[in-house]
């Protein structure tokens, strides 16, 4: 089983926002991924893209196409 689940950690041990229904002894893989702490949210792959600054030649996607052949 996968779920995601929303938490705060606050400073000690996260505090999941939704119920955690789990059997005891139950062994799990937890990934810790943090968000963007002004709209709650992961940030998407484009905002994510757009705050790297990358700089480069503006018909980029152009040349790409050069280089598969």
């Amino acid at each position: 089983m996968v779920k995601t689940i929303e938490a705060v950690f606050d400073g000690e041990v996260f505090r999941f926002e939704d119920p955690l229904i789990l059997e005891p002894s139950t062994r799990v893989r937890i990934t810790i991924e943090t968000m963007d702490q002004s709209t709650g949210k992961p940030m998407s792959f484009l905002d994510t893209a757009c705050s790297l600054n990358l700089d480069g030649s503006p018909d980029w996607a152009t040349n790409m196409g050069s280089l598969a052949r």
